[in-house]
C-alpha cells in the first residue's frame, strides 16, 4: 500500500502546493485544519519550509537554494535583508543572539522562526534577486552541489559550473521529475580535488577523460547511490558511464526518470536510490538505463581522478582542501575562504559579508558544504585591506584546526527529529579544546562533526571524530549523550567511520577528545595521520583510547533532553512555550 506521504502528493504536489500556501499564509496559521496539518507540513517542504519542533508551532525553518553554492551580486545582501526582518523568535540564543542565517552542507541557506504570513513578502523579495525556496527540500531534485569555486579554480580538469548551472534550470520546477520517490541529491565535480562529495550523492558526476573518435575528451563518469541517512550510509557506486557536458542533463534527467518509475513507494524508509542499487547492482541499472531511458549508445566509462582526490581525506598529502584561505584564481584575481564556525552568521555579519564581497571582490559569494563561505574574484592588490577588516576577525581566513574542522546541523533548537542540541554545543567544544588541547605535531587538519541524531545532516560518518546525539542517564538524571566514531573520511579511497564508543554524557565528550588524542601522539607512528592510526588500530582498542572524563568544560543544556519548547529559554518548559503565535507574534488562545 503507498504510504500516506504517497497518498498526500497524489492529492496536490509540486508547483501547485505554493497557491495554497499562498493562500493560508494569506488567511493565517490557524486557518489550517488540525487534521491536515502533516500533510499540508509535508507538502510544504516541496517549497523550502519545515514546521519547526514541538513547542515552535506557526513557526518555520525556511531553507533557500543556491545551486553550486553560488550567490551573485546583490542576493547575500537580501538574504540579510530577510533574516533581520522576517527571521528572528521569541526567545534569544545565547551565543548567536535573534537573527542569523545557516549556511549549511549542502551549500544552502536556512533562516528559522519564519511566519507563514510572511511567505508572501519573503518570496517576493527572494526572487526580486533571482532566489528560489522551491525544491529546497521534499522529494524531488535538491539544490545541486559541486566544487564552490568552480569556474576559478586553477586546478579544475573541467569547469562544472554550467552543467551545475543547466541542471538546475532544467530540473528546478519541471513537473515530469516534480515527484519523486523521496529526495534526489546531485553533485557536480569537475575539480581534482573532489570536493563535490560525489561519493555521497544520489547522483555524483565526477571528473573524467575519454578517448572517443580519436580525441581526449573530458566530461564524467557516473555513480549512483550514495548517501549518509540513518543508520544506512552508502557510498555511490560506478555505473560504467562517462558523459560529455552536453550530455549531462539528459542522462542525468533519463537516471532520475529511472529513479522515479523504479523506486519504493510503498515504504519510505526503503525509498532512496541507494536501495534500489543494493537490489539491482550497477549492471542492471546500467542496462535497465540504457533500455529503456536513454536513446543513445552510452560511453562505457572513461579514467577518472579519483586517485588525486584530496577533499577531507584525512591524509597527509591532503593539505586542507578546504577552500578556506587565500588562493589564486585561474584569471589571477583571488578568492578568500572565510571559517564560518557550525556554519551560523549573524544579520550584521552577513551584511558585512555583503558589503565586504562588494567593496573588495565582484560581490559574488559562494558557499561550501563545509558550512563556510568564499569572497570571489579580489584583485591581488586588495588582499591587504580585505584582511584588516573587521569581519575577517571573527570569520578567519586562517583559523585553528578545531574551529576549522567543526561542523553541526540545526539540532534540537528547532528540529522534531534531532536528540540533543548541536550549533552551541559545537562552538563550545570548539573552543574549550582550542584552549586545552594540544593537536600532534603536524596535524593542521582535524574535523569534528556533531549530528543530532541519526539523519547525519552534519556529515559524521566522514569526519575524524564522528558525534551522533542520544540519550543515557548519569547520576540518575537523564542527560544529553553522544555516541563516537572516529576515522572516516572521503578521498582517494572513502569510508565511513567506526561508532566505537556509545551513549558518553556530553560533559565527558571533550575530556573524551583530549584522552584520545593524547593516546594518538603517544601510540603514532612517525607523521601517520588520525586518519591511518584509526585504520590501523583495532576496534576494541580505539574504544579503549576514547576514555570520558569529566572536565572543567561544563555543558548548560545537558538537561535539555528535548523536552523543552527552546533549549535555551529562561522558562524552557512546554508550558512556557508561546506558540503557536499570529503573524505578529501574539500567542493564539486555545479554543478550551
Amino acid at each position: 500500500m503507498p504510504t500516506d506521504v504517497e497518498r498526500w502528493k497524489s492529492e496536490v504536489y509540486g508547483n501547485e502546493i505554493r497557491e495554497h500556501l499562498l493562500e493560508f499564509a494569506e488567511q493565517g496559521w490557524d486557518t489550517i485544519p488540525e487534521d491536515e496539518r502533516d500533510a499540508w507540513f509535508e507538502r510544504f517542504k516541496w517549497w523550502g519550509l519545515y514546521h519547526q519542533r514541538n513547542g515552535q508551532e506557526s513557526y518555520f525553518m525556511m531553507r533557500i537554494g543556491t545551486p553550486n553554492g553560488v550567490l551573485t551580486p546583490g542576493q547575500t545582501e537580501v538574504v540579510a535583508e530577510v533574516a533581520d526582518e522576517y527571521a528572528r523568535g521569541p526567545a534569544e540564543n545565547p551565543i548567536f543572539g535573534n537573527g542569523y542565517v545557516d549556511w549549511t552542507t549542502r551549500q544552502s541557506i536556512q533562516l528559522h522562526w519564519i511566519k507563514l504570513e510572511d511567505i508572501p513578502e519573503i518570496f517576493d523579495k527572494l526572487e526580486s534577486v533571482g532566489l528560489s525556496t522551491q525544491q529546497a527540500c521534499g522529494d524531488s531534485w535538491r539544490n545541486i552541489v559541486g566544487c564552490p569555486v568552480a569556474g576559478k579554480d586553477k586546478h579544475e580538469h573541467v569547469d562544472a559550473l554550467p552543467v551545475a548551472m543547466e541542471l538546475n534550470e532544467t530540473f528546478k520546477g519541471n513537473d515530469d521529475h516534480s515527484n519523486l520517490p523521496r529526495k534526489w541529491k546531485v553533485s557536480v565535480t569537475g575539480c581534482r580535488e573532489g570536493c563535490g562529495q560525489g561519493d555521497i550523492n544520489d547522483l555524483a558526476l565526477e571528473p573524467a577523460t575519454k578517448e572517443i573518435d580519436g580525441e581526449e575528451t573530458k566530461g564524467f563518469n557516473i555513480r549512483i547511490g550514495g548517501g549518509l541517512s540513518r543508520n544506512e550510509p552508502r557510498l555511490a557506486r560506478d555505473i560504467d558511464v562517462f558523459v560529455t557536458p552536453e550530455q549531462a542533463p539528459e542522462v542525468s534527467g533519463a537516471i532520475s526518470a529511472l529513479f522515479r518509475e523504479n523506486g519504493d513507494r510503498d515504504n519510505r524508509y526503503n525509498a532512496r536510490i541507494k536501495f534500489l542499487m543494493d537490489e539491482w547492482g550497477a549492471e542492471k541499472f546500467r542496462d535497465v538505463l540504457q533500455e529503456e531511458f536513454v536513446d543513445f549508445e552510452l560511453e562505457t566509462a572513461g579514467d577518472d581522478l579519483r586517485s588525486e582526490y584530496s577533499y577531507n581525506s584525512g591524509y597527509a598529502d591532503g593539505g586542507h582542501s578546504d577552500h578556506v584561505g587565500i588562493h589564486e584564481q585561474a584569471d589571477g584575481n583571488y578568492y578568500v575562504g572565510l571559517n564560518v564556525l557550525v556554519g551560523r552568521m549573524g544579520v550584521d555579519e552577513t551584511k558585512e559579508l555583503a558589503r565586504v564581497a562588494d567593496e573588495y571582490g565582484s560581490g559574488e559569494i559562494r558557499v561550501t558544504q563545509r558550512q563556510n563561505v568564499i569572497i570571489t574574484d579580489v584583485p591581488e592588490e586588495k588582499l591587504d585591506a580585505l584582511q584588516d577588516e573587521d569581519l575577517l576577525d571573527h570569520y578567519s581566513p586562517d583559523p585553528h584546526p578545531f574551529m576549522r574542522g567543526s561542523i553541526a546541523c540545526t539540532g534540537t533548537e528547532f528540529c522534531s527529529l534531532s536528540i540533543v542540541e548541536t550549533k552551541n554545543r559545537q562552538v563550545r567544544y570548539a573552543r574549550w579544546l582550542k584552549e586545552n588541547v594540544e593537536l600532534p605535531a603536524g596535524v593542521e587538519d582535524f574535523h569534528i562533526h556533531l549530528s543530532g541524531c541519526t539523519a547525519s545532516c552534519a556529515q559524521p560518518q566522514i569526519a575524524d571524530i564522528s558525534l551522533r546525539g542520544m540519550k543515557t542517564r548519569k547520576n540518575g538524571d537523564p542527560v544529553e549523550a553522544l555516541d563516537i566514531g572516529l576515522g572516516g573520511g572521503l578521498g582517494e579511497n572513502p569510508n565511513f567511520a567506526e561508532w566505537v564508543t556509545q551513549r558518553v554524557p556530553v560533559d565527558e565528550v571533550p575530556g573524551a577528545i583530549k584522552n584520545l588524542l593524547a593516546n594518538f601522539e603517544e601510540r603514532r607512528e612517525g607523521d601517520e595521520t588520525f586518519r591511518e592510526f584509526v585504520a590501523r588500530t583495532d576496534e576494541e582498542d580505539l574504544a579503549e583510547l576514547v576514555e570520558p572524563e569529566e572536565t572543567s568544560y561544563e555543558d548548560p543544556m545537558m538537561h535539555n533532553t528535548k523536552r523543552t519548547w527552546y533549549p535555551y529559554a529562561d522558562d524552557d518548559s512546554m508550558d512556557a512555550s508561546p506558540a503557536p503565535t499570529r503573524a505578529d507574534g501574539t500567542p493564539i488562545p486555545s479554543d478550551d
